[in-house]
């Protein structure tokens, strides 16, 4: 897991952070203060949300406050409402205080929003709706989605142990354009008088190409190959994406760039995982793509995601639902959100020692043979969201010093 995970740091970016209270600091001034351990200091606002997400929360936030104490990091969190939680207390699924305080902070991280209570709500009235508008408010328009199928996990692949050995993608996704943004947008009637209901599918040139940059730098930290999906066989949309990737390889010479339509892409997912390293698409076949690719590794259960702009904190957040059905009952399996918590640490924050020591911690748990329902196989010792948190938490208190890095 360690290794996946750190194969992608994205160094060439160049994202703000910020003192308590403070402005942005430059790259320099970052590096001069981490010099002096009194500036490690940082602050993370949590969003616990809805359904198993305060669980699964509660667990992340003991782990990432052990790593940064043993690094010499000081991390100050803040609770806020987000979600169907928001909505029963204030009516609205993002306060504008929760939305004050994200940006104010270093980093956030997010447990999962939604749950039948709210489906019929109005689309302005539903979780989703508020953690679409959290991503426009802090920036975020690259989404990092890892799937890397672990040794320990191939068995509890859906897929035959050849087909699943090995995997490990980086899905690029862009978070913050395309149809679930674009306008206009809404209800109608055609000319037959029925009910019709219409988005938009639109993205602007440099929309694209920041994306692009992104994913050509993830790769380049990675093997070196990206794939863009798109539909550019149909969408007006895909084509200028297409058109716009294309002219950016020149850029990357080292990079071995290929398209590949969305549908295509859908089946070679499951049919030969491993051809893929980096992929890079939009907003909606994204989504739908990087739930694919973690089903791969067994259980959705277990995949991070890192969200992340120009400037500003990240949004940090496993990639699984609520998952209401389980919700209270210790049945949830945490180390999604412990993974999402190494990269807060390394994409948002800087702090690498601090992140490979989650990552360690959660490769010898899972070494140790704990698992929870959604990975349990038999043999292996069967535990709820509580006990796997702990049983990290020893793992990382075990660990000797990281070295640091160069």
């Amino acid at each position: 897991m360690a290794a996946a995970l750190q194969a992608t740091p994205l160094k060439t970016l160049a994202f703000s952070r910020r003192r308590a209270g403070g402005a942005a600091l430059r790259p320099r001034q970052m590096a001069a203060l981490r010099c002096s351990a009194s500036a490690r200091s940082y602050n993370i606002t949590l969003l616990p949300g809805d359904g198993i997400g305060p669980e699964v929360v509660a667990v992340a936030k003991d782990v990432l406050s052990l790593a940064g104490a043993l690094e010499g990091v000081e991390l100050r969190f803040q609770e806020k409402l987000m979600g169907g939680s928001a909505l029963d207390a204030t009516g609205v699924p993002l306060p504008d205080e929760t939305l004050a305080a994200a940006r104010d902070s270093d980093a956030v991280l997010l447990g999962a929003i939604g749950g039948y209570k709210w489906d019929n709500n109005e689309k302005h009235l539903k979780p989703e709706t508020g953690l679409l508008h959290l991503r426009a408010g802090l920036r975020v328009f690259a989404n990092l989605r890892p799937a890397a199928v672990l040794p320990q996990l191939v068995d509890a692949s859906t897929l035959k142990k050849e087909v699943a050995e090995g995997v490990d993608i980086m899905v690029v996704r862009e978070l913050t354009g395309g149809i679930y943004f674009g306008k206009p947008r809404g209800f109608g009637t055609n000319g037959n008088g029925e009910e019709t209901g219409f988005n938009t599918e639109v993205y602007a040139a440099s929309e694209i190409d920041r994306i692009a940059r992104v994913a050509f730098e993830v790769a380049r930290k990675r093997r070196g190959k990206l794939c863009s999906v798109d539909k550019a066989n149909v969408l007006e949309a895909s084509m200028l994406w297409r058109r716009r990737v294309t002219a950016l390889a020149s850029e990357f010479p080292g990079i071995e760039l290929s398209h590949m339509y969305v549908d295509n892409a859908a089946m070679q997912l499951v049919r030969n995982p491993k051809q893929f390293d980096t992929i890079v698409t939009n907003n909606i076949f994204g989504d739908i793509l990087s739930d694919e690719a973690s089903m791969i590794t067994g259980s959705i259960g277990m995949l991070p995601s890192a969200s992340v702009g120009e400037s500003g904190p990240g949004l940090f957040e496993p990639i699984h639902g609520s998952a209401p059905d389980i919700a209270g009952q210790d049945k949830a399996n945490p180390l999604a959100t412990i993974l999402s918590a190494a990269m807060l640490l390394r994409y948002g924050l800087g702090e690498e020692n601090a992140a490979k020591r989650i990552e360690a911690a959660v490769t010898e748990t899972l070494n140790q043979g704990f698992r929870t329902g959604d990975i349990y196989s038999p043999g292996t010792t069967l535990v709820g969201c509580k006990r796997m948190g702990e049983e990290v938490l020893k793992t990382v208190e075990s660990q000797k010093a990281v070295a640091a890095i160069n």
